[in-house]
């Protein structure tokens, strides 16, 4: 050491990296807030809607069963029906709602040529809506 002469010591040389944990503190302060206030944005707006006798909603979808059993009889709604009798009751329900749904049952036995028969007898009634019923597999 010289008389009169002050010697430096090298400090830390700066640091170049930032400090994520302030960022990350701050971010998961601002979800929190967000997870908050959320739900109470979504419904702040109260209204007492007025009343009319044309605003109520539709009923819901209607369905008629179609069933066939092994020998190929089909039964509408549980009620044996022939081939004839059939058209005529799918055209009737199709006149009424042609939204009806047909949910149909056949049995693994029936000819795949009876289902589509079927099938066709609904389709040209103008029941397009058909719904192929099955159990689980175990």
């Amino acid at each position: 050491m010289a008389f009169g002469r002050i010697e430096r010591t090298e400090g830390d040389p700066p640091m170049s990296d930032i400090n994520v944990t302030p960022l990350v503190d701050v971010m998961l302060v601002l979800v929190v807030i967000l997870i908050i206030t959320a739900p109470l944005l979504a419904s702040s707006i109260r209204l007492d809607l007025p009343k009319a006798e044309g605003t109520q909603s539709a009923d819901a979808p209607r369905f008629v069963t179609l069933v066939l059993d092994k020998s190929g009889q089909a039964f509408l709604n549980d009620k044996p029906v022939g081939a004839g009798q059939l058209a005529e009751q799918l055209a009737a329900t199709a006149k009424q709602n042609p939204e009806t749904e047909i949910q149909l049952r056949a049995d693994e036995g029936v000819p795949y040529g009876q289902v589509v028969k079927v099938m066709g007898l609904a389709h040209k009634a103008g029941l397009t809506r058909i719904g192929f019923v099955a159990e689980p597999a175990k």
